[in-house]
């Protein structure tokens, strides 16, 4: 194995486990969680491990796995066709203000994040009052979301519409960005947020309740599957589409909104030019792999066909990167979808302080407050070396740092 990128961990009786991680931490528990899903036995081939791996609910953040005849709920999780955009405009850095802050400020007024509960509370990351352009994004949404609802009346009472054009929480994000030319670009990071997460947990749900019915021992529970050809099997992949859908939908809808807040804050008129738009990183497609027509679950992974482009950002205060996919078989056509995470959202609050954190975004106007400190930069793995574990993936086309972030 000596000319391949990849290691390899073997157990008997499991398929292999192929890991593009040389150079970067692969702790033990996420090696765990990825041989307990290659006990199961419907997975095509091998389970293919990027370089941004870590532990995750279900399975591994950063892994790729293809079945056949069944597929997994909670391997695809619950953030449902989470993924990535980005914009090249004809904007030079030298035409950005020097003071970056009103920028920032547009565009947080302009898109709805974060999220604020309790008795009487409007949530802040919802809309309060619906825009015509988020009335008109939705429009083809509807139909298919009323069959749902028919079918799942709970969903009604989800966050949908209230949620489209909106970012969310956690790592999800809306950054301008320079590139190695100096020219300006607008990225952001979002899913299909309140009512993509009610669909994947219920299906979740459901399956376990499935396992459970007819007896089925599983490694794990958040291993149960929906096997195809069953009505769930149809119902699941059905509403995950329509979830990945919305997920597209929604940062388009972010998108014009943030390009809208540029041309506000900048007299010079500009050009916008979209890139790598359907850049989802958690989601189930049918594709073909090793002559056979499987189901790929990408759970924090990207596809990466030969000539495809593709976002794998950093951290708040790191580099981003967009990439072309070089088509490598032995990924199924995969990379990362980003740094990956080497302390959870928890550890990071403890062991990071707020000095720590202003100075690693040092140069990105950003909030700096404690609030944040979970997604400051020593939490996630170092992005160069992931890159480099990943170079037999995807080539890069632009290197991307942010100066302005805006975080839910």
């Amino acid at each position: 194995m000596t000319n391949k990128n990849y290691e390899v961990m073997y157990q008997e009786g499991h398929v292999p486990v192929k890991s593009w991680t040389r150079g970067v931490p692969f702790d033990e528990n996420s090696k765990q969680q990825l041989n307990t899903i290659s006990r199961m036995p419907f997975i095509h081939k091998w389970v293919a491990a990027m370089p941004d791996v870590h532990l995750g609910k279900g399975a591994t953040i950063g892994s790729v796995i293809p079945t056949v005849g069944a597929v997994i709920p909670a391997a695809v999780g619950v953030d449902l066709g989470c993924g990535m955009m980005a914009a090249k405009t004809s904007l030079k850095a030298h035409q950005l203000p020097d003071d970056l802050s009103g920028l920032r400020s547009r565009i947080e007024k302009a898109i709805p994040h974060g999220r604020s509960v309790g008795r009487g509370k409007r949530d802040v990351g919802s809309w309060e009052n619906m825009p015509d352009d988020v009335i008109a994004a939705w429009s083809p949404l509807d139909e298919a979301f009323k069959i749902m609802c028919d079918k799942y009346p709970f969903l009604k009472n989800t966050n949908n519409i209230k949620h489209l054009g909106t970012l969310g929480t956690g790592n999800h994000f809306i950054e301008v960005c320079l590139d190695e030319s100096e020219d300006v670009w607008v990225m952001l990071h979002s899913g299909s947020r309140g009512v993509g997460n009610r669909i994947g947990s219920y299906f979740i749900e459901q399956a376990k309740k499935d396992m459970e019915r007819y007896f089925i021992q599983l490694p794990d529970k958040d291993l149960a599957y929906i096997p195809e050809g069953s009505p769930m099997f149809r119902e699941y992949t059905m509403s995950v589409a329509w979830a990945q859908d919305f997920a597209r939908i929604n940062r388009e809808v972010m998108m014009e909104r943030a390009l809208t807040a540029l041309r506000e804050e900048i007299p010079t008129p500009f050009t916008a030019e979209a890139e790598a738009v359907n850049c989802h990183h958690n989601y189930i497609s049918r594709e073909n792999h090793f002559d056979k027509n499987v189901w790929v679950t990408r759970k924090g992974a990207v596809s990466a066909r030969k000539g495809q482009l593709g976002i794998i950002p950093g951290s708040m205060g790191a580099k981003s990167f967009i990439v072309r996919g070089l088509g490598n078989k032995d990924s199924f056509c995969s990379c990362s979808h980003g740094a990956g995470r080497v302390m959870s959202r928890t550890q990071a609050k403890k062991l990071v302080s707020l000095d720590e954190h202003i100075k690693a975004t040092e140069g990105v106007e950003c909030r700096k407050d404690a609030s944040v400190i979970n997604e400051t930069p020593s939490a996630y793995k170092p992005i160069e070396k992931v890159m480099e574990a990943q170079k037999d993936l995807v080539e890069i086309v632009h290197i991307l740092k942010q100066v302005v972030c805006v975080k839910g």
